[in-house]
């Protein structure tokens, strides 16, 4: 038996990236967000929560960015991946967390990016931005 292929893992990390900002950029709902990761088997759920904790890692969350993350996922704030983000600094261990914790963490995760990534949208790349994910088409298909 064979696993995926290389070109299996880089599409599979292009539809993360599609999904995680369509949800970041309100062009998707989080729970239309929570529903695609729901129907995942949990290795791919693992990816998934490891691939955003990057893009978390990337967009320099803080805790502001963190509580409002929180408030914002639907998670109660005492809910260990609520906690986990909220932490100074953040602690990134979701993907190790009880399956039983995935869906929880993959909308604290995604919630507190949209946080910060508005944030940087608004600062840092007002006017000037390149990056092909802060550009993303108003209307997009959801497969």
């Amino acid at each position: 038996m064979t696993g995926p292929s290389s070109d299996d893992g880089r599409a599979f990390r292009r539809e993360i990236e599609r999904v995680v900002n369509e949800i970041a950029q309100e062009l998707r709902t989080l729970d239309d967000g929570a529903g695609w990761f729901s129907s995942l088997v949990p290795a791919r759920q693992q990816e998934v929560l490891q691939e955003v904790t990057g893009y978390a890692m990337q967009a320099h969350i803080t805790a502001a960015d963190g509580r409002a993350g929180v408030a914002r996922s639907g998670v109660k704030p005492t809910a260990n991946p609520s906690v986990m983000i909220c932490m100074d600094p953040p602690r990134y261990g979701f993907a190790g967390l009880p399956s039983a914790e995935h869906v929880k963490a993959f909308r604290v995760l995604v919630s507190v990016f949209a946080v910060a990534d508005t944030r940087r949208r608004e600062t840092h790349c007002k006017g000037s931005c390149r990056h092909a994910w802060h550009n993303l088409p108003a209307a997009t298909e959801h497969p």
